[in-house]
């Protein structure tokens, strides 16, 4: 080994912090940029849900059967039994409230299943013969629920609200609205819930309702997409719409006024929904029906959703 004089230390030292100084910080994660994080063929080809707890784990419908639910660890790489539904229930869609409970849409069976934090038994929270399928959920600051019912075959639509009356008991009923819904699917509410927006799959339009008790009201059409284009949406803390493109193979984000802000790229060409998680709610991840995957990418505004959870909206 050289020797180095004292003086000459001090110059290569130097030097090398000032090439250390120089060098780019590492890369940050590119926004926008979608990444494939289940292994394909986990999920059945009526992958739905999705959503997201604050410890970071993912919850996903239909994990190798019709009728479970499966649960992917913060930051795992594949997908886990989280619990089953009762006998001939098919969930749909996932949400959590305030309080950490999972709500779980049981399209075939016509309940709202609901799940304790920190359990994994599912109970019928509300059930109504009257449904034609509850297909997706939100859930307001309150706990009301919100729930889309599309008749498929029909080509037509309604939305619930289904919420605790003053006696304790869970009453639900169809939301009046001022015009004829197509076949009602992706639902989500404003950040400060006094907008529903709603996608009709059957016409391709997401339409936007400001709330008044049971009544659905002021009616304006956001944006049209074709036909048959649009499945699952959320909202973010600013106000955009993140609408799954079936078929089309991309997420939509858009602004609240109907203008396109970008299309983001997929792996997968069927994306069926989408929910914010991670530890800040910036990640978006998106459930694929080709391939029956998850992939995920991140996002410059924190999930309506997630930061309702962490009681700051």
């Amino acid at each position: 080994m050289a020797i180095t004089s004292g003086r000459n230390f001090w110059c290569l030292c130097s030097s090398v912090l000032l090439v250390i100084a120089a060098m780019p910080a590492q890369a940050e994660t590119k926004l926008f940029e979608s990444v494939q994080v289940t292994p394909p063929g986990e999920y059945t080809y009526g992958i739905e849900g999705p959503a997201a707890d604050l410890d970071g784990n993912l919850f996903v419908v239909n994990l190798g059967k019709p009728g479970t639910i499966g649960k992917l660890p913060a930051g795992g790489a594949a997908s886990e039994l989280f619990t089953a539904l009762p006998e001939g229930s098919v969930g749909n869609a996932i949400r959590f409230d305030r309080g950490g409970t999972m709500f779980i849409a049981d399209y075939k069976k016509h309940n709202i299943f609901t799940i304790a934090k920190g359990s994994a038994e599912p109970a019928v929270w509300f059930h109504s013969d009257e449904m034609n399928q509850p297909n997706d959920i939100t859930v307001a600051r309150d706990g009301t629920i919100y729930a889309s019912d599309p008749n498929w075959k029909g080509r037509e639509g309604h939305i619930w609200r289904i919420a605790k009356a003053a006696d304790g008991s869970v009453q639900g009923q169809v939301m009046s609205a001022p015009r004829a819904m197509g076949t009602t699917n992706g639902i989500d509410l404003s950040p400060d819930g006094k907008t529903l927006y709603v996608g009709e799959s059957s016409s391709g339009q997401i339409w936007s309702y400001a709330i008044n008790g049971n009544e659905l009201t002021s009616a304006k059409l956001v944006k049209t997409f074709q036909p048959d284009t649009v499945d699952g949406l959320r909202t973010d803390v600013g106000g955009r719409l993140y609408i799954a493109r079936i078929l089309k193979g991309t997420i939509s984000l858009v602004k609240p006024n109907g203008a396109v802000e970008r299309e983001i790229a997929l792996k997968g060409k069927e994306p069926t929904n989408l929910a914010f998680g991670g530890s800040d709610g910036k990640t978006v991840f998106v459930t694929q029906r080709q391939g029956g995957f998850v992939e995920s990418f991140r996002t410059d505004q924190q999930g309506r959703e997630h930061c309702l959870q962490r009681g700051r909206c």
